[in-house]
């Protein structure tokens, strides 16, 4: 079985529709979460992820751009975008973004759990090894992935060995992928990064691959058209610094 996981599209149709394309063939695709929120395309991304999706998680930014909780929480530049998302979203995918479930959530494959930030806490960062001692001690599943924090990677424990996971890639302007081997009595947070809006410093979309065949997790990261995903962003009066930040990854 050969699983998508993807999170933090964030509204930006050229990534999503890139990491589509360089992700096939797959049979699965587990969405977790932020479908929404600072991009200029939020119904077109949901129209093409939501048939696709065998699962999806709901985010904070899902949350507040269909009004289920305030934006009064979010910075001035958040802020923004999600006032303008909740206005620009069809009352169809307005709907399926107010009864998208919090997680986690567990796919039909076994052995695997899906939440946007902590299992334990929607809202909490796992940004470092103490973020993440609780999750690896108390989730069900070896494997448990997240996003939230825009940053690919992720944590791996099994008795005292812990370990932090960080994906090293040689450029950042192509196609690039990095295989980890699933180890044997290993439990894991794994982050697939952001298709949408990363934050590594590495501009290009960010998405992950669960192979229970070959045992492994493949990080992968692809060039888009980012040039158009500004435009879009420019043109539909959304603050300026939501299009500069893509070319900055960060």
């Amino acid at each position: 079985m050969r699983a998508l996981i993807l999170s933090d599209i964030h509204g930006n149709l050229e990534a999503l529709t890139a990491v589509l394309a360089a992700a096939q063939p797959f049979d699965a695709l587990w969405n977790l979460g932020d479908v929404v929120g600072y991009g200029a395309s939020p119904n077109e991304v949901i129209d093409l992820v939501r048939p696709l999706a065998e699962l999806t998680v709901r985010g904070n930014h899902d949350r507040v751009c269909c009004g289920l909780t305030s934006a009064l929480g979010f910075n001035p530049v958040a802020r923004a975008a999600a006032l303008w998302t909740n206005r620009a979203l069809t009352p169809e995918n307005l709907a399926w973004l107010r009864a998208i479930p919090q997680g986690p959530l567990q796919p039909e494959h076994p052995g695997i759990t899906c939440a946007h930030g902590s299992p334990l806490n929607e809202d909490q960062y796992i940004l470092s090894m103490r973020d993440a001692w609780a999750p690896l001690q108390q989730m069900p599943t070896p494997i448990t992935f997240f996003g939230h924090t825009h940053l690919q990677g992720g944590f791996a424990q099994r008795g005292h060995d812990w370990q932090e996971i960080k994906p090293q890639y040689p450029t950042r302007d192509n196609a690039e992928s990095v295989a980890m081997a699933i180890a044997p009595g290993m439990r894991y947070l794994i982050n697939p990064g952001s298709v949408g809006q990363p934050r590594d410093c590495d501009w290009r979309a960010a998405f992950a691959i669960y192979s229970s065949d070959s045992n492994e997790i493949i990080y992968h990261r692809v060039p888009y058209d980012i040039t158009a995903a500004q435009g879009r962003i420019l043109l539909a009066g959304l603050p300026e610094r939501l299009a500069s930040r893509l070319r900055e990854g960060r």
